[in-house]
């Protein structure tokens, strides 16, 4: 006789438990009304404070798609009531009213999602504004094509990507496009490969131990710790160079204008700038290959990686066939020697998720209203300066970046005057009081925090995070 409602995946309401109760639906086996009465405050209570307000979010989505189908006019009001109501429902933060006044703690982040990926989404995001016609059609109909063919050009047009470059739509997030290029293009010259953080590492261990390119051609690592950039300058015009435009894991980037990269190269470079794209300028000139994902600056879904190819890149690709080097279908972009086209135009590989891809659409439109890529940049940029000047302030808290001029405006990555059990406490302590969610540093990184401060992230919520590391600290510290 259990309801519906002891197995729905979305919380439910108040007024939904009471009807269930006063209906007899409710599962209640007790012989006392006490403790009946005990029981049902019980639940409700553990009900309201289980799902916090970033659950509010998807709870709502979640009863808005449902309700989509019928077309009610009234859908978007009730999906705001709901949200407000799950919100309001929220634990509060410390109670200590001194503690609150000598912190000014008494706001906190109206979004408390600060993860380095999958990133926040963009600010006004309803899952139930997202278009629903190609949901259940094929993304080869002429339907499917143009909706993935046109999120290939908006993306195109936003980021001032030169019209004879091409750009596609392929598997396995930012990780299966760099892998892409690898298999494909990498062993017809000798490669350096610089990296300063654990996705660089990464590139330069598969190409050795996996695609073991050192038994074909000459590979040179270039290599720093966390927190600082290898010399660039020693990498040559004549090699490939592998590398990443923002280090996601070390909060290191490479300069403004790539400089270093000769413009009269005959090598190819590639790079993963997946947590550089829409938050930094990216001189397309320098750059041969570029993969992103849509799951980072612009707070899409993963799964699905964007592959942008020079000219030059595309040359490689239909004079360049690596022996002994199988491919699997996921990973080929020619047939017959030549490059294919239909990847470029909306025709993917594999079967994308047309859900995923009106999502990156709907981003791509939010970009938009808030000055495109201009505008991104800039928020990213303003995010970082509030880090900056309460980091300026506090001397318990440094960046892991040493140059400022290298610093990321996405992925701000921070030591802390703590010890590693101390920081997983501090951590912790943010997500407990549903303050900053998702901040610690990356596993392989030295102990440290990690805010995204990519333009989903307002900067009024970066803001109001301040204060708060300065008191979880003290807690931690034992100040």
């Amino acid at each position: 006789r259990h309801s519906s409602i002891s197995h729905q995946r979305s919380p439910p309401s108040a007024s939904l438990i009471v009807f269930a109760i006063s209906n007899g639906t409710f599962p209640l086996h007790y012989s006392t009304k006490a403790t009946q009465n005990n029981i049902i405050i019980s639940f409700l209570i553990k009900t309201m404070f289980r799902f916090a307000p970033r659950v509010a979010t998807r709870a709502a989505a979640s009863s808005a798609a449902a309700f989509q189908s019928s077309h009610v006019a009234t859908g978007a009001a009730a999906t705001q009531a709901l949200t407000a109501r799950w919100m309001s429902a929220a634990a509060p933060g410390p109670k200590n009213i001194q503690s609150q006044s000598l912190y000014n703690i008494n706001i906190q982040p109206a979004n408390p999602e600060f993860s380095s990926g999958p990133c926040k989404k963009h600010p006004g995001y309803s899952i139930s504004n997202l278009p629903t016609a190609v949901l259940g059609r094929s993304h080869r109909s002429k339907l499917g094509k143009d909706r993935l063919a046109f999120a290939i050009n908006e993306t195109k047009r936003m980021l001032g990507i030169p019209d004879d470059y091409l750009v596609g739509i392929v598997p396995a997030s930012d990780t299966g496009a760099y892998e892409m290029a690898m298999w494909n293009m990498l062993g017809a010259k000798d490669i350096d490969i610089c990296h300063w953080e654990s996705f660089g590492k990464g590139w330069f261990a598969d190409a050795v131990s996996h695609l073991k390119l050192r038994d074909i051609v000459e590979v040179t690592e270039h290599t720093a710790g966390y927190g600082e950039l290898p010399d660039l300058t020693k990498t040559s015009k004549d090699r490939d160079i592998c590398f990443t435009f923002n280090g996601t894991t070390s909060g290191v980037r490479v300069p403004d204008g790539c400089d270093w990269i000769a413009d009269d190269r005959t090598g190819l470079t590639l790079c993963d700038a997946t947590s550089a794209v829409f938050a930094m300028n990216m001189p397309w000139e320098k750059l041969d290959v570029t993969t992103y994902s849509w799951q980072k600056v612009l707070g899409g879904e993963g799964a699905h990686g964007m592959l942008i190819l020079s000219p030059r890149a595309v040359e490689r690709l239909e004079s360049y066939t690596p022996e002994n080097r199988p491919l699997p279908k996921i990973f080929r972009l020619t047939k017959k020697g030549k490059i294919e086209a239909g990847i470029f135009k909306g025709a993917t590989i594999n079967t994308p998720s047309m859900m995923a891809v009106e999502d990156y659409i709907d981003a791509l439109a939010w970009a938009e209203s808030v000055g495109g890529n201009d505008g991104l940049i800039k928020i990213s940029n303003n995010n970082l300066a509030v880090v900056e000047k309460f980091v300026a302030e506090n001397d318990w808290i440094d960046f892991l970046a040493k140059d400022p001029a290298t610093r990321s405006n996405t992925s701000v990555c921070c030591t802390l005057d703590l010890s590693p059990e101390q920081i997983k406490a501090f951590v912790a302590l943010l997500e407990k009081e549903n303050v900053a969610l998702d901040i610690g540093g990356y596993r392989d990184a030295p102990p440290s925090i990690r805010i995204w401060c990519g333009a989903t992230v307002e900067t009024a919520d970066v803001e109001a995070l301040m204060p708060w590391l300065k008191w979880a600290f003290d807690e931690v510290k034992g100040n």
